[in-house]
Formats: C-alpha cells, sequence, structure tokens
C-alpha cells in the first residue's frame, strides 16, 4: 500500500508537489538532478495525482524558466530562496484548499 492510499484509507486527504526546477548555472548541481529527469518524474508525479484522486502541485512551472530555475528564485541554483518561497507559499495554500474542497 502506497503512502497515498494510506492516507486515503484514514480520511486523509492528500496533495502531492512536483519536483522543482535546476539552474544550469552550477554544473554539478544539474548533473546531480538532471532536467529531463526532474521533467520526467513530475510528469509521472501529474499522473499519480490524477489517478489516485489527489491534489497535484505545481511548482516547477511557477519557479521554471524554461527549463532553468527563474533568475532571483534561487541562491544556489538547487533550493528556492525566501523569493522563491514567496511564490510557493500561494499556491500551496490554494492545493491545500482544494484538497480540503473549499474555493479559493
Amino acid at each position: 500500500m502506497s503512502m497515498t492510499e494510506l492516507a486515503k484509507a484514514n480520511g486523509i486527504r492528500v496533495v502531492l508537489a512536483s519536483v522543482t526546477p535546476v539552474c544550469n548555472c552550477f554544473k554539478k548541481q544539474t548533473t546531480l538532478r538532471p532536467q529531463g529527469k526532474i521533467i520526467g518524474l513530475n510528469g509521472w508525479i501529474k499522473d499519480y495525482a490524477a489517478r489516485s484522486g489527489s491534489v497535484y502541485l505545481d511548482y516547477y512551472s511557477a519557479l521554471a524558466d524554461g527549463r532553468d530555475f527563474k533568475q532571483g528564485l534561487t541562491g544556489d541554483g538547487l533550493l528556492p530562496n525566501d523569493a522563491g518561497y514567496a511564490v510557493m507559499a500561494p499556491l500551496a495554500e490554494q492545493a491545500i484548499a482544494q484538497a480540503l474542497g473549499k474555493a479559493r
């Protein structure tokens, strides 16, 4: 039984979030987290969310400029900075509200 199935069996609503993009500015980090694999994994997460009746939270599209992190939203090319989290917070609130059945 997956964590999603276990949560749903116990009345817990599930939000599944995408993996965030990486910046191609630090080659070592990009090699460790290949952009093509991130995009593929996000597609799988989105499909699984739809199949399982979960809410899909797409951070990638909000944080990416093409295949790279948008300028100013990361300090290290791998993790969001304060500005990145400021973009993410309302998306998380919206996804949680959707999972709880509240319109936002």
